[in-house]
């Protein structure tokens, strides 16, 4: 495991990053890009026996994210299912799908940011012989690349957590988003109307306070991708000779970083750890512009795809909290 980070960074400049502007330009992620995330062992990071620490965790996310965003930003959904299905008490689930999705031979992707918000925008109901989900999730990524789904609903103060397949139907509709960057994330809007899912699809019931705090470790790690496109930016600024605002920059990396770790005590700090981040990588990205000059602003450019990813990054995974944070930011 010593060498994870290096192998993510080698991954990231030797295949995503040269290939990033065309993923941008087809709105599409080969799916030899996950091959070679699969390869690398990449898809089990999530797995208690991983090996893995947070160092390398964050490490390896980072990577990535400066490599190519979309590609990267699809993979992490993956983890939300291995972490579930590891901690499942639910052994059948466990063994049928948990080797599969460590080693990547099975891709998967989530929906539960729609039971955060009260009231939720997805419902489950208790019927016999499971539940029936309503409701809209607004974003989930990665539909045309993924095996299998987490759905979450929320049936009164308890998170449902289900596996399904992600096939539409009558009752389970995806929408296709077109977004202003990370086209290639392959993100819809999934509409369920009255969408039966039978109780042996069903591996985790959660009450609403332990799955909210529960997300705090998924929360930090969705602090990397900012700061792994802030690093690339600071790289290319440093090749263009502005080696003085890469290294400035750099130091604010380190500070978000250590804020961010810190959050995993803290909880109440991470969401201006968070919006510290994503307004670095805002600022990261106008100076790779600044530097470019006006080939900035001509299509393929990597200037305008980091400056459109960053703006991405400002909203997505976001809470009202990383919001007013931003805009408190903005007011300096």
């Amino acid at each position: 495991m010593a060498d994870l980070v290096a192998r993510a960074r080698a991954l990231a400049d030797d295949l995503l990053f040269p290939s990033a502007a065309e993923v941008d330009r087809l709105g599409v992620v080969p799916r030899s890009h996950f091959d070679a995330l699969a390869e690398e062992g990449f898809y089990g990071l999530a797995a208690p026996d991983s090996g893995a620490d947070l160092d390398q965790l964050v490490g390896v996310i980072e990577a990535l994210a400066g490599g190519c965003l979309s590609t990267a930003f699809t993979w992490l959904q993956h983890h939300g299912l291995v972490a579930g299905l590891a901690a499942t008490d639910r052994a059948d689930l466990r063994e049928r799908y948990l080797p599969d999705l460590i080693s990547g031979r099975l891709r998967a992707g989530v929906a539960y940011a729609g039971v955060i918000p009260t009231p939720p925008r997805v419902r489950a109901e208790r019927v016999d012989g499971g539940f029936r989900f309503d409701g809209e999730a607004p974003f989930v990524s990665g539909w045309d690349a993924i095996d299998l789904l987490q759905l979450s609903g929320r049936d009164g103060d308890t998170i449902v957590n289900a596996l399904v397949s992600p096939i539409v139907g009558h009752s389970l509709v995806a929408e296709p988003l077109t977004l202003m960057a990370a086209q290639g994330t392959a993100t819809v809007r999934l509409k369920l109307d009255n969408h039966f899912i039978p109780d042996e699809s069903v591996f985790a019931q959660v009450g609403y306070d332990k799955f909210v705090a529960g997300n705090t470790f998924a929360a930090r790690l969705n602090g990397c991708a900012p700061l792994g496109l802030a690093e690339r930016c600071a790289g290319l600024l440093e090749a263009a000779g502005e080696a003085e605002t890469a290294a400035s920059l750099r130091s604010e990396q380190d500070e978000i970083r250590r804020r961010l770790n810190a959050g995993l005590a803290d909880p109440a700090t991470l969401p201006a750890a968070r919006a510290a981040g994503a307004d670095l990588v805002y600022r990261s990205a106008g100076a790779v512009a600044v530097a470019t000059g006006s080939r900035a602003v001509l299509a393929g450019a990597h200037a305008g795809r980091l400056v459109r990813e960053a703006t991405f990054l400002l909203v997505a995974a976001s809470r009202p909290e990383i919001r007013a944070g931003l805009l408190a930011l903005a007011r300096r």
